[in-house]
Order: C-alpha cells, then sequence, then structure tokens
C-alpha cells in the first residue's frame, strides 16, 4: 500500500509525518529541520523559493516574498509576489509541494497520498480550498483532519489507557481553537470544538511592531506601504524578541532606518515580559470566548476539565500559559512538543485510514464544527419574509450523524420546493455560507401547509446528502453535497456514500410506529379527562422524536409512551392492535 503522510498546513510553519514501524515520525526537509516556514518567494530571475530560504528574502526583500497566506483560504483575496497575482490556493500548493518532495526524498518512494489538517473552526470553503491545494501539489487529499484532533490523537495514541475530560488549546500562527474531548479506552470522543480563524501568534507580533512604530509616530498599516523594508526586518526583530520573552524577563529591539539597516548605534527599546503581557492583553482576552463557548457546548465547567493541552508555538508565550492556568486553575500540559504534535497526529490519522494494526484498538469519533441547515420564510403580520436559517444538524453534533426535520408549503397549491443549503451560525442565510441546493417537485395539490420532509446525512469525509421527500409520495429527492470529498476517488466515493445510507432511520415509515401512533390516538378521546394530559404529553413527545430521525431518541419516546399506556392500564403489545 503506498504511503500516506500527514501534513500540519500551518500559517507560519509546515511540516510533515509518517506513520512507521508503529509509531509517528517526523519528516525532515532538505535542510534537516522540521519545520517548513510557510513562506514563498519569487527571486529576481523568477524562480520560486519556498521555506527557509524565502524566510531570509522575506526581511531583504519583502514585495517578492508572501506569508500568512492560510488565513485567506477559501476567499478571493490575492497577493502580489513581484507584480504577479497569486491565489492563497497556489501558494499553499506551493509549500505542500515541497513537503511531498521533501517525503518522496526521505521516504525513497513516490508520495501521493495525504492527510492534511486545518483549524476547527475552517468553514466548508476554507476546507475545500485547502484539497485543492493539496491537488495542485499531486497529492490525494484521504481527509481532512482539524488540527486540534490531530493533536488529541498523538496524546491518545501514547496514552491509550487512560480515562479523562481533555480540552485542546491550539493557538498557532494564524488561527485560534478550542476543542472538548472526551478519552477512554482508546476512544477520542470529541464533544465540541470553537475557534477563531484570525487569531494566532503573528498578531501577537504585530501588537509589538504597532506598539513600535507608534512610538516612531508612524502607523503600522501606513508604514508597511511606504517603508517596508523598515517594517519588514523589524516584524522579524518583534518575532525574535517574543520568542525571547518565553525565557528571558526582557530583552532590547534595535530599530532599523527606512532601508531596513540596524548599526551599531541604532536606536535601543528594552522590552519587559510584564510589559509585553499588558500590551498584548486584548488579544489574551480573545481567548475567552472561544474556549466559553466549547465548553458551553459541551456542557462543561473548567472544573469538569482534567487535561489541558496545549498546542501551536504561540502557546509558548508566557501571557497564554498565565491565561490557562487562571481559568482553568491547573498547570496545562505540553509533554509533545506544541509545533510538532499535530502533524504526528495526522501520520496516526493516516494509519487509521490505512487500516494498520498498531492503531487497531484506536477509536476516533469527530464533530460537525458548523451547523447545517436551510433557507426558510417566516411570517410576520401576515407578510411572508424569506432568508431564514433553520438548522437541522447543529454544531457539535458527533458524525457521521443522519437528522431530519419538518417543514410545510407556504403557499396553496404549491407544488415544488426548492431547498437551499446553508453552513453557519447566524439567523439570517445572507450571513452564513451556501454550498448547495435541490429542487423538489411532485407535492400533492392543496391548502398551504402541506408537509415535508428534509433530511441531512452527514460522514467524516464531509459528504453531504440532502434529500427531501413527501409521506403522500414514494418518490425521494437527493443530491450530495461532495466540496470535502474531492481527494477520494470515485470508487472510494461510491463506498462512503453507501455507508450513509446504513445512518438512515425513517421512524413514521415504520409499521410498529404507525400502528402505535393510531392506537394512542383512538385511546385519547376514550380514556378520563384527567388522564389525557398525561397521554397528549407522551405522544407529543413520541411524535417529537420521530420528526427528528433520531433513532435512540425515538427509541427513548417509544419507551415512554408504552410505560404511559402501561400505568393507565393499557397494554399495547398485549392487545396486538
Amino acid at each position: 500500500m503506498p504511503p500516506i503522510i500527514g501534513i500540519d498546513l500551518g500559517t507560519t510553519n509546515s511540516l510533515c509525518a509518517i506513520f512507521q514501524d508503529g509509531t509517528p515520525q517526523l519528516i525532515p526537509n532538505a535542510f534537516g529541520e522540521n519545520l517548513t516556514p510557510s513562506i514563498v518567494c519569487v527571486t529576481e530571475e523568477g524562480a520560486l523559493l519556498v521555506g527557509a530560504a524565502a524566510r531570509e528574502l522575506r526581511v531583504t526583500q519583502p514585495d517578492r516574498c508572501a506569508a500568512c497566506f492560510k488565513r485567506f483560504m477559501g476567499s478571493h483575496e490575492q497577493l502580489s509576489l513581484a507584480g504577479k497575482q497569486y491565489t492563497p490556493v497556489e501558494l499553499s500548493s506551493l509549500v505542500l509541494k515541497s513537503l511531498r518532495d521533501d517525503a518522496c526524498h526521505h521516504l525513497g518512494t513516490d508520495v501521493t497520498e495525504a492527510v492534511i489538517t486545518v483549524p476547527a473552526y475552517f468553514n466548508d470553503n476554507q476546507r475545500q480550498a485547502t484539497k485543492q491545494a493539496g491537488e495542485l501539489a499531486g497529492l490525494r487529499v484521504k481527509r481532512i483532519v482539524n488540527e486540534p484532533t490531530a493533536a488529541a490523537l498523538t496524546y491518545g495514541f501514547h496514552d491509550r489507557d487512560s480515562e479523562k475530560k481533555i480540552l485542546v488549546i491550539d493557538l498557532g500562527g494564524g488561527t485560534f481553537d478550542v476543542t472538548y474531548m472526551d478519552v477512554f479506552e482508546g476512544t477520542l470522543e470529541i464533544v465540541s470544538t470553537a475557534g477563531e480563524s484570525f487569531l494566532g501568534g503573528e498578531d501577537f507580533t504585530d501588537r509589538l511592531l504597532a506598539s513600535l512604530l507608534q512610538k516612531q509616530g508612524r502607523q503600522l498599516e501606513t508604514a508597511e506601504l511606504q517603508e517596508p523594508h523598515r517594517v519588514a526586518r523589524l516584524r522579524q526583530q518583534c518575532e525574535m524578541a517574543k520568542r525571547q520573552l518565553t525565557k528571558l524577563e526582557a530583552v532590547k529591539i534595535k530599530l532599523p532606518d527606512a532601508a531596513g539597516h540596524i548599526a551599531d548605534d541604532s536606536l535601543t527599546v528594552n522590552v519587559t515580559r510584564t510589559a509585553y503581557a499588558k500590551l498584548v492583553e486584548p488579544l489574551i482576552e480573545r481567548l475567552k470566548q472561544p474556549v466559553a463557548k466549547a465548553l458551553r457546548d459541551g456542557r462543561a465547567s473548567p472544573d469538569n476539565i482534567d487535561d489541558v493541552i496545549l498546542v501551536g508555538g504561540a502557546t509558548r508565550m508566557p501571557a497564554v500559559q498565565e491565561f490557562v492556568r487562571r481559568y482553568f486553575s491547573k498547570e496545562p500540559l505540553c509533554r509533545f512538543n506544541p509545533d510538532e504534535v499535530v502533524a504526528l497526529g495526522a501520520a496516526v490519522q493516516a494509519a487509521l485510514i490505512a487500516d494498520d494494526q498498531a492503531v487497531d484498538d484506536l477509536v476516533m469519533t469527530d464533530v460537525c464544527p458548523h451547523t447545517l441547515g436551510v433557507e426558510t420564510v417566516k411570517e410576520f403580520a401576515n407578510e411572508v419574509k424569506p432568508g431564514y436559517f433553520t438548522p437541522i444538524i447543529h454544531r457539535n453534533t458527533t458524525i457521521p450523524v443522519s437528522r431530519e426535520e419538518l417543514f410545510r408549503t407556504v403557499a396553496p397549491n404549491q407544488r415544488e420546493v426548492h431547498v437551499v443549503v446553508y453552513q453557519g451560525e447566524h439567523r439570517r442565510v445572507e450571513q452564513n455560507l451556501k454550498i448547495g441546493e435541490l429542487k423538489v417537485t411532485g407535492i400533492p395539490p392543496g391548502p398551504a401547509g402541506k408537509e415535508f420532509y428534509i433530511r441531512f446525512t452527514y460522514d467524516l469525509n464531509g459528504i453531504l446528502e440532502v434529500e427531501a421527500y413527501v409521506l403522500a409520495s414514494p418518490k425521494k429527492y437527493r443530491t450530495v453535497l461532495t466540496h470535502n470529498a474531492r481527494g477520494l476517488s470515485q470508487a472510494e466515493l461510491d463506498e462512503a456514500i453507501q455507508k450513509l445510507q446504513s445512518l438512515k432511520y425513517y421512524p413514521r415509515e415504520d409499521l410498529e410506529n404507525q400502528r402505535l401512533l393510531r392506537y394512542c390516538e383512538r385511546l385519547v378521546g376514550e380514556i378520563s379527562p384527567f388522564q389525557r394530559p398525561q397521554l397528549e404529553s407522551a405522544i407529543d413527545h413520541f411524535e417529537s422524536a420521530m420528526s427528528s430521525g433520531d433513532k435512540e431518541s425515538v427509541q427513548v419516546a417509544q419507551t415512554t409512551l408504552l410505560q404511559t399506556l402501561s400505568m393507565l392500564g393499557y397494554d399495547f403489545r398485549g392487545r396486538g392492535e
């Protein structure tokens, strides 16, 4: 079987790993280093440089270099290098190709398949863009994995027998993710995730950079345009100072001139760890909301967390570690190198995909990071207004999953419905991301309010099957949205879609459920008026559960309804109704 590498495509640095000899191992680049800077440069001769060489030129020739382009994945943003425009996908593909070439050289064989990690809070467009970058680099992307999940896989692989609740704090160069999970008996169950796509170590560097420029009477945005060499050199100095402050109480920064030169007599600024911590307080405050959201969605509190795992180079900053200590009243855990743990976890995920015997006792579940739903209308004072978002699969629902919701037509004799699918958390669809659509025809004529159902079935590969049907009609309308599954072959895609079918459960088509409902509805008119509210409540609960399409919920509601009947002196199964 061809090797599947795991890749951490980072904002600041990228790296890859392979699962070999029963353990994940990092793959060094051409310089013998594990980290490859995510920087691309076009030389004066027109050659493309990636990594360490491009990082050096970023200081002396900033107009020829691009960095931090991961932040713009999935957008229409373009970056200029030496007067030529490049998309974030194209730039990311060059980094991925460099990693692939390093892997081919290290392993002595061609590498064509990979698992690539992304921030947990990347949306559908951003994940799709990452897959496109992989394809441009000559890789079949077997799976996109959330970065905190990959980090947890590394810890879970080395500590399979533990039972604990873990929170992963992942602060990389450009993104921030929080993931809450349960670990038990070799199983990693993701419970909830939250994050911010524009918060990372680069922001902490820029905070110091902007402060120093401000003391010189300059604004960062203006200075970058007018004095790019000064800003590029000073940014390098600020990045070095930020790293040094993880170990030192104070550092000195020499301020470059307009050409980016630093002389012996250049003005020097002293920066203490305390002053820097105060400077970045607004960024530390921004960490709190995603942490609170992940805990709230997971119905947990800081006291419930056994271990807090730090991931990403920016978590080395004392201010970040102090924030974790205060919030959770415990020391954060950093057993593995925070720069490397995600790539190692991606290699473990690759081993799971390859059915490697070394991980046959390791099980991982994940969640849907964003809510999936459809556009609906609402009526206000007899006026129908479109553009509202109705969820079907809520964020942080464990996947794979199948859910359905009941909808109704809005006009008399409405014969068709246009189902538009969105991803996001906003109440209005224009604030969410449109990911597909489906037309449903053949609805029987009649008054407004004719019922039909929409079902979403979603899996770990990012495949979403949308299905709509009317109870009165045997026909089901469906479409399969495979934006995130582009790396799969047609055979693998067909197999994945086939597996989706096993997740589906249609409780209203179950004859036993139909008979029970009819029996109870008839019984409502026969029993004592004092007993009626209790039975109606149990019936409503049963119907609500059937509307969800969740098998476990239906079974619980069915048991409750049968128990209610028994308490009232009736035996549905005994009567054989």
